[in-house]
């Protein structure tokens, strides 16, 4: 039981990693201020899942 559910925290883990991965490199293609981009980046990194979807839904815009 224990190996499952520590199998089931690495691949959460892993979704975690790689989605935040994936909006780190999206905001620096972003064509936004440095700054912006740096606290977008921030708020990813420091708040791991929560910050993916904080950007997700308040930071991309469409066509930008």
């Amino acid at each position: 039981m224990e190996l499952a559910l520590l199998s089931l925290l690495g691949l959460g883990g892993a979704l975690v990693l790689v989605l935040d991965l994936w909006a780190v490199i999206a905001i620096l293609g972003a064509g936004r201020p440095a700054a912006v981009r740096a606290a977008w980046i921030l708020a990813v990194l420091a708040l791991p899942g929560v910050g993916f979807v904080l950007w997700l839904l308040v930071g991309p815009r469409p066509g930008g």
